[in-house]
Parts: C-alpha cells; sequence; structure tokens
C-alpha cells in the first residue's frame, strides 16, 4: 500500500495573468515560482500551452521552457502539454531537442490531444494544416521516431532533436489518451485538475492496457491537483475565491485574468454555477496542512498514482509560493 511518502509532488503552472498585472510580470513570477519549488524538493515543473486566453500567458510553451531551465538547476521542466494537433510533429522534435541538448536530462514532453482552444483560434494557429485530434496516435509515433535514434532510411531528421530521446507523457482528461499510452508503454498524467469526473476509471483503463516498454516496465501514473494551502483552513477558503471566480468566468466565457479573493462567493453566482464550479474542482485540495494531509492520503489510496502535480492559482504571488511551501513540509513527512 502506497502512503503520502513514496509519491513524487510535481508542480503545474498555468502563468496567471492578474487584473491589474502583465503577461510580462505573470512569466517572471513563473519562473520565481520554479526557483522556489526547486528548494522545497519538488520533482518536476511544467507549463501547458493555451492560445487565445488573457489569464493565461504560457502560449509560447517551448520559449517559456527554455528560460524556465535556464534559470534552475536541477528540477525537471516540461510541457503539460504541448497540444499535438496545433503542431507539426517535426517543429516539436526540433524545438525539444534543443531544449534537451541545452538541459540534458531534465526536459519532459506532456502531449495533448486537443487543441487546446476554440475553433477559430485553432484554425489561426494551423492556417492550411490538416491536423486534428483524429491524427494524435500517429503523431506522437512520428514525433519519438524523429527523437529516438535515426535509422538508415530515415530522410527526415529532427536537429536537434535526434537521438536525444527526451521522455514522452501523454496527458487526457478523458479514456483515449489513457489506453493509448498503455498500449505505448509511455507515463501517463490524468486532468484531474479540472476533470476528475473520469479519473477512476482513466487509471483502470491505461493499467489494464499497458505493455513495457524500452521506456517503463511499469504503469507510471501522474494526477493533476489544484492546491490553495494556507495556515488555516479559514485562510485557505478565502483565497480559494480567486480560483472560483476564475472557474466561473471561463463558464461564463468571460475573462480569465485573476481577480482578489472576496469574502463571499454569495450573489457571484447562481447555484447551478456553484454546483459546476464544485464538480470542476472536485479534487482540490483547499485547507491547512492538516486538513490536506488527510484528503491527501485518502487520494493516493484510492487510485495508487506514483505522482501529483498541483497548481495552485492564487491572486498574490506570495500567497502561491506559501502554498507550496506549506505542501513541501508535508512531502518531507
Amino acid at each position: 500500500m502506497k502512503s503520502l511518502s513514496d509519491v513524487k509532488f510535481s508542480t503545474l503552472d498555468l502563468v496567471p495573468v492578474r487584473a491589474n498585472g502583465s503577461p510580462a510580470q505573470s512569466l517572471r513570477n513563473s519562473l520565481d515560482l520554479a526557483q522556489h519549488v526547486e528548494k522545497f524538493g519538488y520533482n518536476r515543473f511544467w507549463v501547458a500551452e493555451h492560445h487565445n486566453m488573457d489569464g493565461i500567458a504560457s502560449s509560447a510553451t517551448s520559449v517559456l521552457l527554455g528560460y524556465l531551465a535556464g534559470g534552475t538547476s536541477t528540477i525537471r521542466v516540461g510541457s503539460g502539454g504541448v497540444m499535438l494537433p496545433n503542431h507539426a510533429p517535426l517543429v516539436i522534435a526540433e524545438q525539444f531537442g534543443t531544449l534537451e541538448s541545452l538541459y540534458p536530462g531534465r526536459i519532459d514532453l506532456g502531449l495533448g490531444r486537443a487543441p487546446g482552444s476554440d475553433q477559430m483560434t485553432a484554425r489561426a494557429l494551423r492556417r492550411e494544416r490538416s491536423g486534428s485530434a483524429d491524427d494524435f496516435p500517429e503523431d506522437v509515433a512520428e514525433l519519438m521516431a524523429y527523437l529516438g535514434p535515426r535509422t538508415p532510411d530515415q530522410r527526415v531528421i529532427a536537429v536537434p532533436g535526434t537521438g536525444t530521446n527526451v521522455p514522452v507523457w501523454l496527458l487526457g482528461s478523458s479514456l483515449f489518451s489513457a489506453q493509448l499510452a498503455g498500449e505505448r508503454g509511455l507515463p501517463y498524467a490524468f486532468a484531474s485538475h479540472f476533470a476528475p469526473r473520469l479519473m477512476h476509471e482513466a487509471i483502470r483503463v491505461y493499467r489494464n492496457h499497458f505493455k513495457p516498454s524500452a521506456v517503463l516496465d511499469k504503469p507510471y501514473v501522474m494526477l493533476g491537483i489544484p492546491l490553495v494551502a494556507a495556515d488555516t483552513d479559514e485562510q485557505a477558503e478565502y483565497l480559494a475565491t480567486s480560483v472560483y471566480q476564475r472557474i466561473l468566468a471561463l463558464m461564463r466565457g468571460q475573462s480569465l485574468v485573476q481577480r482578489p479573493p472576496v469574502k463571499t462567493m454569495d450573489g457571484m453566482w447562481l447555484p447551478h454555477e456553484k454546483d459546476a464550479v464544485g464538480s470542476f474542482l472536485g479534487l482540490a485540495m483547499v485547507g491547512s496542512p492538516a486538513k490536506i494531509r488527510a484528503k491527501l492520503d485518502v487520494l493516493i489510496e484510492q487510485t495508487g498514482a506514483d505522482e501529483l502535480i498541483f497548481t495552485c492559482d492564487l491572486y498574490e504571488h506570495a500567497d502561491r509560493i506559501h502554498s507550496y511551501e506549506l505542501l513541501a513540509q508535508l512531502m518531507k513527512g
């Protein structure tokens, strides 16, 4: 039976933009956060590709990863993830081959099957490229071939990229990538930080379909977890209202810039919206360290997860750092 001490802790930064802030400040905050969680002992620091969202500044994911890797020294950095339908596999192989060449042994390539944007934005990204989610299995295979050893008859190579063997993860919020990750023998990260409903089933599908590979001899599961840790339960609940407002804005199609916390959400959402936000954040760890410890123990017992990757979307940068520091103390027992 796994315990908390058996599980690795990592960080997923959504690089949030504040209502009174700027993308430039958000990017600087991301590096500062990476430097702090590296000191706290976290395993990896990931950022995700999003487009056409005014509250998220990580659209140029590989560029940002170079900045983060250059400003840290030991923590793994990677994509959580790159939305592969938006890109030609060769381009991603070259980008991540470059990162791996510059920062050997520290780069992760997490791949998502969704476009990470609306249809109009997807078309603006791709123009006439015919990439779609249906091509995902073939695109993953092509990308991994570019990152693997060059074969005698290979006419198109990634330079840098060839032979770097950048670790590839499959990410998902449904069952498709769970099955594909299992069949390919790849590590799997489930997006339970925003879509917890299918978590248990996705883990089961992944493990049931797992076939040992050159990468893994047994399944490896990472789960996304929203985090709001504070010194007291009351303070955590107060800080969490910034997260609630952001998810509510997402559901309403409004601006996603971060909003300051409020004393109460009463009057800000309708009953069905409150329920929808609660479902979205079903795995959220909100509270004091003692409360979060109890919830994590249950989660690990139920899932047997190998790693948890936490996203902490608070208004004040200092509060985010403090949340991760409190969590790190649990990690160290």
